[in-house]
């Protein structure tokens, strides 16, 4: 196909997509007209039933978890994609001199005083990932968010330490088992409630107290799990992207 019949059809196709974005954005209400109600629903009985004072996560991992489901099957098979794509084909090799490259693949400028400061900050960034995934069914927060904060967290240790440095952190196995073990995680959950009450995704443990860290049932683990997959998705996307820079197609 030659370049403009590819030019035309880019066009033809956004601008149809700008049409229907300008149709759905015309008719949404005004600002301050908010007229959902199951939001009013769950509002009301989020707490009494779940035990969760975070309606969102709620929502999330319990009331619609089997849709979240899909979501977190989304990114994990987006990414392995990715991951399958970006491999390093026989076509290609390494260039010699890349491991000695990638220990100093650093951004430029990078100090000593800015690797201390990442050594010094990776550490609470991962402990407010952790908070961030535990609190979410009392607090706003949740699997999703605190997932991309520990990702960061091994981001960090790249832009403060070096490529290798990462490495070491984050090797392909380990990352590509957490990826794994989080999706799988999440669905057993979800057939825990089938085979204990006989509804997939069922909030079949101990609700406990409003509040209290280990409450809402089911809810919390479901953000553990996610948060898992999440990180562990990002980590191999970034991971995957930092390899290709180090592989060069012969000519």
């Amino acid at each position: 196909m030659s370049r403009r019949a590819r030019m035309t059809i880019f066009w033809v196709s956004a601008a149809g997509l700008a049409v229907l974005l300008g149709w759905a954005i015309a008719g949404l209400p005004s600002f301050g007209d908010f007229n959902g109600a199951y939001a009013r629903l769950i509002d009301h009985v989020v707490v009494p039933e779940r035990h969760a004072t975070d309606a969102v996560t709620g929502v999330n991992f319990d009331y619609r978890a089997l849709d979240t489901l899909g979501e977190e099957l989304i990114l994990f098979t987006s990414v392995a994609g990715l991951a399958v794509l970006l491999r390093e084909q026989r076509s290609e090799r390494e260039r010699p001199e890349s491991s000695a490259a990638a220990d100093e693949h650093r951004f430029q400028g990078t100090s000593y005083a800015l690797r201390a400061l990442t050594l010094a900050v990776v550490g609470l960034v991962l402990v407010l990932s952790l908070y961030v995934d535990s609190h979410g069914a009392i607090s706003p927060g949740g699997g999703f968010q605190g997932g991309v904060i520990g990702a960061a967290a091994l981001m960090m240790v790249f832009l403060g330490g070096g490529y290798l440095a990462m490495k070491r952190l984050s090797p392909h196995a380990l990352v590509e088992f957490a990826e794994a073990s989080g999706a799988a995680g999440y669905a057993l959950i979800g057939l825990g409630g089938l085979i204990f009450t006989g509804v997939f995704f069922h909030n079949f443990l101990g609700l406990g107290t409003p509040g209290q860290l280990i409450s809402a049932g089911t809810i919390p683990l479901n953000s553990m799990a996610v948060a898992l997959e999440v990180t562990g998705a990002f980590v191999l996307l970034w991971g995957e992207f930092l390899d290709q820079t180090l592989i060069v197609r012969p000519r």
